[in-house]
């Protein structure tokens, strides 16, 4: 700062008319004294010495005292002109441009430089926490105030219908049954049975996106209310409230699938006149495992819609994926794009049908 100023006031100094006329004259007309009757001494012993002696070729001949005045006042004469110094240094301007895109890419250059700091001190062993900038060019921070005041209820309305697949609730279950053939040969009974392990998954879906229709306002099932705009630097808050149709249970055997590994027959049992030649060569053919996988899937089936301790599994985790998959993939980052926070979602179910 102390040479900052000894430069501005240098520059003050050597751009005074005074010191550039007194410079001018010593360097043009060297006298021994500073006295006026020194300098018509010269200028005459300088008219003798001329080559011709007449003085035409003087370089102050024509001139009246007037222009020899000015001359010693500081006037420029027929010399050469005095070199311009710059008023502005270089390194002034240097310093003001870097001081003003600094300025102008501030929070880029603080999330870079935050990202350097936290990586320098996990490298060498300090756990510091330091404040998270979020890195954003000027034109991106313009863009982002413009849309405070965006409708966001359309916006988050067209990501939801936007939605392609059912949310999925499954649930695993064991069970074991019996499949069982029986045929009298004559007056001797014959029968063969097998007791069946089953490992059985089922699956509930839930319709995330019914179509336009259902999305009406007439029927209510979807409101966005915000609960405040952003403001200096803190994003805004939103409430979302929606209903769906209730999720479905398994509609068909082809939504139940039966796991090969785990199942197996575990006993078998069969008739006093096995393995006779009569009973076990009629009924033992009868019991390949594409028989049984089909009796398990068939079974696993009707468990999945009519006992409660599936059914209630199925629901469950079908609503939870529902609401989950909803806020964190298609609510949430609409949101989070116009500068909101979703605050609070509500996901109900209609009543079915």
């Amino acid at each position: 700062m102390i040479r900052l100023l000894l430069s501005l006031l240098g520059l003050l100094t050597m751009t005074r008319p005074g010191r550039r006329a007194t410079a001018w004259a010593e360097a043009g007309h060297p006298r021994q004294s500073g006295s006026p009757a020194t300098l018509y001494d010269d200028r005459d012993a300088l008219a003798a010495a001329w080559p011709d002696g007449s003085g035409a070729q003087r370089p102050w001949s024509g001139r009246g005292d007037d222009t020899i005045q000015m001359e010693r006042l500081g006037g420029r004469g027929s010399g050469p002109p005095p070199r311009r110094r710059r008023r502005i240094p270089l390194w002034a301007k240097g310093g003001a441009a870097i001081l003003v895109a600094g300025l102008i890419f501030r929070r880029a250059i603080a999330s870079m430089v935050l990202v350097a700091l936290s990586a320098t001190l996990h490298f060498l062993g300090f756990n510091v926490h330091l404040p998270s900038i979020k890195f954003a060019w000027p034109w991106q921070a313009i863009t982002a105030g413009t849309t405070t005041n965006t409708d966001l209820g359309p916006w988050v309305l067209q990501k939801i219908e936007g939605i392609s697949k059912p949310a999925l609730g499954q649930a695993t279950f064991n069970f074991l049954f019996t499949h069982k053939v029986s045929k009298d040969m004559g007056p001797l009974p014959c029968w063969y049975a097998s007791t069946f392990h089953a490992v059985g998954h089922a699956s509930a879906t839930v319709d995330l996106n019914p179509g336009p229709a259902w999305w009406k306002p007439a029927g209510q099932h979807y409101r966005l209310q915000v609960l405040s705009r952003p403001h200096e630097g803190r994003p805004g808050r939103v409430a979302v409230t929606m209903v769906l149709p209730p999720p479905q249970l398994p509609q068909s055997a082809h939504d139940v699938t039966i796991d090969n590994i785990p199942s197996a027959p575990v006993a078998t049992q069969h008739s006093w006149t096995y393995p006779g030649l009569g009973c076990g060569v009629l009924l033992r053919p009868q019991f390949p495992d594409s028989v049984l996988y089909a009796q398990a899937q068939q079974i696993a089936f009707y468990r999945s819609r009519h006992d409660p301790q599936i059914t209630r599994p199925l629901i469950t985790t079908a609503e939870s994926q529902a609401a989950r998959t909803i806020r964190d993939n298609f609510i949430q980052p609409t949101v989070n794009a116009f500068r909101y926070r979703l605050d609070r979602f509500t996901l109900r179910w209609a009543p079915a049908r």
